[in-house]
């Protein structure tokens, strides 16, 4: 059961009857988006009804019963306020359940229902990353146990599963459906790949643990105790950042075809993510002041990026001729480019510019804030530029390239001990210019 709110107006008959008789009811907000309302008559009694936000500013609504404004509640033909507020959610857990195909109210809630009850709710917020996480879901939750009734779902069930999915083969997706690849086992004796299936464990376990927490806050769930003993696989996070040298980045800009070289060469000069850099217009650069702001960020909050020279050439050159309202990145097409139309451009321009492995549109960010950290930048000033809270996550990923007080007074200080030959063969490893 839900937990029973409390309001002045409308807790007791006797406050209920002071207020002014009329067809809209007084509504009550119990969770988000479901709402308990009173509709006061003129006759002297009234009646609870229920509605429930469904998107768009549309509801849907139902009738819960007669006020016991008159008489005593019963909880079948008369209900108080708080018997008012269990009828609403009993009524919504059955819209749910029957969204889902569970027609009838009898039997237990299974995983499968609570996911998709989590989600629905999500969607109302407008939460990010849903898509993600319905995916997520979907291919490595639900497959072992979304039919598995909530009563049934024990800390060791969880757990074992948990586990389970750290040795599972990597999904990889075909057009859009995703599907497990037995051929790409994981190799136990790989460390990074074990590292990243953990991490992956991690972040599904996140997803079922919010869903059932969601559940619990409900009212649909007695106890916790199951999924909060089950603890996620430590030290599977620690950051493996790549980026580019200098020679590779001016290769991955040659090799990168039309409009899309400007998307390229803007991300390594700003550092912006891709989303960031499609969304912004001619007015969000000041040739001036040599910045861009990012006006939606995935935080949420606008920022400035501050230009360098060559910056500065490439955003004028770009927003020529245009008005201060119209995007200055666009495809070739004029088009405006979307969500993951930046995944076949790079992954050709990686092949031409032979970058083995083939860099993605966030390596690019990775590249611009590594530079900056080599070269001595303070980690708050990288934050800033990159849009990070604070300097918790860039020094996460990046603080290990800035220099070192440490290492550098080692190397000065150690004399050379004469026990490794001088060779004049020239690592290809890393350009130093990286």
């Amino acid at each position: 059961m839900g937990r029973t709110v409390r309001d002045t107006n409308l807790e007791t008959r006797a406050a209920r009857l002071r207020l002014t008789p009329r067809r809209k009811p007084y509504w009550r907000v119990l969770e988000t988006g479901l709402h308990l309302g009173y509709r006061r008559t003129k006759e002297g009694g009234g009646s609870w009804v229920a509605r429930r936000f469904i998107g768009e500013g549309r509801y849907i609504e139902t009738k819960i019963g007669t006020a016991n404004d008159l008489q005593d509640a019963d909880s079948v033909a008369l209900h108080s306020f708080g018997q008012a507020q269990e009828e609403a959610r009993k009524w919504w857990r059955g819209e749910q359940r029957r969204a889902l195909g569970h027609e009838s109210e009898d039997g237990p809630l299974n995983v499968a229902t609570i996911l998709e009850s989590y989600f629905v709710d999500r969607e109302r917020r407008g939460s990010k990353g849903l898509a993600q996480d319905r995916s997520a879901a979907t291919a490595r939750i639900l497959p072992s146990l979304g039919e598995i009734a909530l009563s049934k779902l024990t800390t060791r069930r969880i757990r074992d599963w948990h586990a389970e999915l750290a040795r599972a083969p990597k999904l990889v997706r075909v057009g859009r459906t995703t599907k497990q690849a037995k051929s790409r086992a994981v190799d136990p004796m790989d460390g990074d790949a074990m590292r990243a299936r953990c991490a992956t464990a991690n972040r599904t376990l996140t997803v079922l643990k919010a869903a059932l927490n969601h559940a619990f806050h409900e009212g649909q769930i007695a106890s916790d105790d199951p999924w909060r003993k089950v603890k996620p696989f430590r030290a599977v996070d620690t950051a493996v950042v790549r980026f580019l040298s200098g020679d590779e980045c001016r290769r991955l800009s040659n090799a990168s075809q039309g409009a899309f070289r400007h998307l390229v060469r803007a991300a390594l000069l700003t550092g912006c993510r891709y989303g960031e850099l499609t969304r912004m217009r001619v007015g969000d650069f000041n040739f001036e002041a040599r910045t861009v702001t990012v006006r939606e960020s995935k935080a949420g909050k606008f920022r400035h990026v501050a230009l360098t020279d060559e910056g500065r050439m490439l955003f004028s050159e770009l927003a020529t001729d245009k008005t201060s309202r119209e995007p200055i990145f666009v495809r070739d097409d004029g088009r405006l480019w979307g969500a993951s139309h930046q995944q076949r451009p790079i992954d050709a321009a990686s092949t031409h510019a032979k970058l083995e492995p083939p860099a993605t549109f966030h390596v690019l960010r990775h590249t611009y804030a590594s530079a900056l950290a080599m070269r001595g930048v303070p980690m708050g000033v990288i934050a800033a530029q990159l849009g990070h809270a604070d300097t918790r996550m860039t020094e996460r990923h990046y603080a290990h390239l800035a220099p070192n007080y440490v290492a550098d007074t080692v190397r000065a200080a150690l004399p050379t001990l004469g026990i490794v030959e001088e060779s004049n063969v020239v690592s290809w490893a890393r350009n130093s210019d990286g």
